[in-house]
């Protein structure tokens, strides 16, 4: 039976794996049939727990439950050559648990594996743990006790079952103890330039954050500030003035409550900075070039300290350049050495012509955490990159120049010169000539001026000036110049024949002044100066000459005072040529008279009535004239009445026939329209009583309604003062506004405008006695009911004693005859009256009355 020379396959489990003899499983003695010895074993799925030369399988070295297969191969070169497999079952282990363990409160990581009891077996990797505290802090195998914080808690290892095997669980029970805490530490950032304000008890616990109050601070640095194991204070004032500027350590170290914990340390600093102070420090910038330089120009930075020392070592350099097509900032690292540090400018930021500012802005030590803010005034230099001076496309100008005179030469237009001097060799051919001179051209706002000297150009006629180079005198930058531009040199004009003639006049008057003399010149200047009364230089005008003669205006502007002037020639100019030459001994006096002023004038207001005349105006007076409107040249007569409107008066004084300008005078006629009496509005009732207020309310009146006793002269009448029949009273309306008063209304009253209707009382007697009371007999009212009416009074005898009528109302007891009694009086007693009405056919009225004395 050589074919099952390795025996039979065969299945086992293993579940009490804690047990020692699952330490060691002899396979060979799992096969079943008769195997063979001496035969090789193989872990198929290395769960490596097998040993391969003697088959003996170690349960407790298999790190996952499951189902293994190892197989047993016999190849004996006896013609035995088979193969059998023990399949293996291994069942859960869950391990066993320490009693005790301890984790730190600042462990995130805890491996719960390290909770069993080193003296078992491990436990299989293949189980799963449970929170039974739901901490929420357990992932996987691991604890972050941190998290959980301080306190015990269970978890619960636990391998599934398998086959017929059955669960396992184990549980371990975690302690976590408090880490100690020594804080999150900061630094304290100081300036030396604050040392004034350094703290002498400063306290260290205050750069901590969250620190166990236990701790113990350590002196690093070797300071001795640290005197005690209580002690948390330093004096800084005193570390700079013993050390100066540096970093000072110090760490607070903790202890943990639990061996489980470590040491806890945090360690805090002072860093005090030296402040950099770069007043007075210089920079320098090589080296100015010419434009044609730019193409191999190299430029370096030299910073030089100021009054203060700038320790050697690192910084950064902040630099800055203004100029060419925009601003640059950019930082370099550079040492200072002794006092100074440089670094090189790359050429590319000066390919253009112009100025560059170039500062440095900051410089920071390369280990400065920003304590102090760098002391740097301005510290700029300036690198120029200058232009050659190019002026061939330039415009040249040259005015024709006269005989004795240096030449302008103006070279403007398309140059870059700027302002400044320049140097310019040139040559002149043609009615001049002169080889290799120099002068200078002066050059402002990009027009550059050069003078050819006098003695160049002594003859007239054309030359022609060409120039060969310019160099510029504040840069030395020179170029190439092929520019050229001829002239003319001018004759001079004739003044020796030169006379002047001069009228006076009044001021502000043409005065002209004539010119004779001038030859075949007809185009001229004439400058002048005037002395005198008036006093003024350098004037001209341009004049055109006929035959030799010319004339003009001296404006008035310039003869400003009266007096004697004296006009004096000073230059003639040929404006064909521009050319000139000085006049002397021609003058002329003149007079300028003077111009009155304008009079003074006074607005008039006048009443109608006032019929005021141009003789009441103001001023008046022979030298004075009159117009009725600022253009009129007709002079009004004094007795010309005004009317309302403009007046224009103007002085004229007799000897120089010189006049004023005209002032005007403003004339207002005011006048009152006449009060207006409504129709009817003469007539009243004398039983009314009317008075002049109720007259006044019949009248229509503008102003304040005045009545007078006459028209003129005349007094005024009270309003309250009863109206008279027949009277004439006159009415005047006034104006507080103007002061004047209308024409006169006249107004004849009539009282009798009274209803027959009205009653009336006639008396039943009198007493004539002389009293003052009662003396005569009169009917009252009878006048204004019936005006024509008639009054008879007879005695008991039928002897008529009175008549009476509107004009003889009253009798006083007398016979009108004096033929009754004594001296025609009454004697006592009854009389009889008779009244005759004499309207609308009334018939008479008779009655009775007594007389007693």
């Amino acid at each position: 039976m050589s074919a099952q020379c390795a025996g039979t396959s065969n299945s086992i489990t293993v579940c009490d794996i804690q047990n020692n003899s699952s330490k060691a499983i002899n396979l060979f003695s799992q096969l079943l049939g008769s195997p063979v010895s001496g035969g090789v074993w193989k872990d198929n799925l290395l769960s490596g727990g097998l040993s391969t030369s003697t088959g003996v399988l170690n349960a407790q070295s298999i790190k996952k439950s499951g189902i293994y297969t190892y197989t047993y191969t016999v190849d004996n070169g006896a013609g035995c050559k088979d193969s059998a497999t023990v399949t293996v079952t291994i069942g859960g282990y869950a391990g066993i648990s320490s009693p005790n363990v301890s984790a730190c409160s600042d462990d995130t990581s805890y491996n719960l594996f390290l909770g069993f009891n080193g003296n078992f077996a491990s436990p299989q990797s293949n189980g799963y743990w449970t929170d039974n505290d739901n901490t929420g802090a357990l992932s996987n195998n691991y604890f972050n006790a941190k998290s959980a914080g301080v306190g015990t808690y269970s978890f619960t290892y636990t391998m599934p079952a398998i086959g017929s095997c059955l669960v396992q669980k184990s549980t371990v029970y975690v302690t976590v103890y408090r880490a100690p805490e020594p804080g999150i530490p900061s630094f304290l950032l100081l300036c030396d330039a604050d040392k004034d304000s350094f703290s002498t008890n400063f306290d260290l616990n205050s750069l901590l954050t969250g620190e166990d109050s236990d701790g113990v601070w350590e002196d690093l640095s070797g300071t001795t500030e640290i005197t005690s194991q209580d002690d948390s204070f330093i004096d800084i004032k005193k570390l700079y003035a013993t050390y100066g500027a540096r970093t000072f350590n110090f760490r607070y170290n903790v202890d943990p409550d639990n061996p489980i914990c470590t040491v806890k340390r945090a360690t805090v600093s002072v860093i005090i900075e030296r402040q950099l102070d770069f007043t007075g420090a210089k920079v320098v910038v090589d080296a100015d070039i010419c434009e044609n330089e730019m193409g191999t120009a190299q430029y370096n930075l030299v910073l030089t300290q100021g009054v203060k020392s700038v320790p050697d070592g690192s910084y950064y350099v902040t630099y800055k350049i203004i100029g060419g097509a925009a601003a640059i900032e950019e930082t370099v690292v550079a040492g200072f050495l002794s006092g100074s540090l440089s670094f090189s400018l790359p050429s590319s930021y000066f390919q253009q012509v112009g100025a560059f500012d170039v500062s440095v802005v900051n410089v920071v030590s390369a280990t400065s955490l920003g304590a102090c803010t760098t002391v740097l005034p301005n510290v700029t230099d300036v690198l120029n990159v200058f232009p050659i001076p190019k002026i061939d496309n330039s415009k040249v100008t040259i005015d024709p120049v006269c005989k004795g005179n240096a030449v302008k030469v103006v070279v403007a237009g398309s140059n870059n010169l700027s302002d400044g001097l320049y140097d310019v060799v040139y040559r002149l051919s043609g009615s001049n000539t002169a080889i290799s001179q120099k002068d200078v051209l002066t050059v402002a706002n990009g027009e550059g001026v050069l003078y050819i000297p006098v003695n160049l150009v002594s003859t007239t006629g054309t030359t022609i000036i060409s120039m060969t180079s310019i160099t510029n005198l504040s840069t030395l930058c020179t170029n190439v110049v092929n520019l050229s531009k001829d002239f003319v040199v001018n004759s001079l004009p004739n003044a020796s024949t030169v006379s002047v003639g001069v009228n006076s006049a009044c001021q502000g008057k043409p005065i002209i002044v004539s010119v004779s003399g001038l030859g075949a010149l007809t185009s001229i200047v004439v400058k002048y100066d005037l002395s005198g009364a008036n006093s003024i230089n350098n004037q001209s005008v341009s004049l055109t000459a006929t035959n030799g003669n010319a004339s003009f205006e001296i404006p008035t502007a310039l003869l400003g005072n009266t007096g004697n002037t004296i006009f004096t020639f000073t230059e003639l100019v040929n404006t064909s040529t521009g050319c000139s030459v000085a006049v002397n001994n021609v003058s002329k006096s003149f007079v300028v008279n003077p111009v009155p002023l304008s009079p003074v004038t006074k607005d008039e207001v006048f009443c109608v009535n006032d019929a005021k005349k141009v003789s009441d105006l103001t001023p008046n007076g022979a030298q004075y004239q009159w117009f009725n409107s600022a253009t009129s040249t007709v002079v009004l007569a004094p007795t010309t009445v005004l009317v309302s409107g403009d007046y224009y008066v103007k002085e004229v004084v007799a000897a120089t026939g010189c006049e004023s300008g005209r002032s005007r005078a403003t004339v207002t006629i005011n006048q009152e329209d006449i009060p207006v009496l409504s129709s009817n509005g003469e007539i009243f009732c004398g039983l009314d009583k009317p008075t002049i207020l109720d007259l006044s309310a019949r009248v229509v009146s503008n102003g304040k309604l005045l009545w007078f006793d006459a028209a003129t002269n005349g007094t005024v009448i009270n309003e309250a003062t009863l109206l008279l029949d027949h009277k004439i009273y006159y009415g005047f309306s006034f104006s507080n506004g103007t002061n004047c008063v209308s024409n006169a209304l006249e107004v004849t009253i009539s009282l009798s405008n009274c209803d027959e209707t009205a009653d009336f009382f006639v008396p039943d007697g009198f007493s004539p006695n002389g009293d003052g009371v009662n003396d005569s007999f009169r009917i009252p009212k009878i006048d204004f009911i019936y005006p024509d009416y008639s009054l008879e009074i007879y005695n008991r005898y039928g002897t008529l004693m009175f008549k009476g009528n509107k004009s003889n109302p009253e009798w006083d007891g007398r016979n009108s005859n004096f033929n009754v009694g004594i001296d025609g009086m009454a004697p006592n007693g009854v009389y009889f009256y008779v009244i005759n009405f004499n309207k609308n056919n009334k018939a008479p009225y008779q009655g009775s009355l007594y007389l007693n004395r």
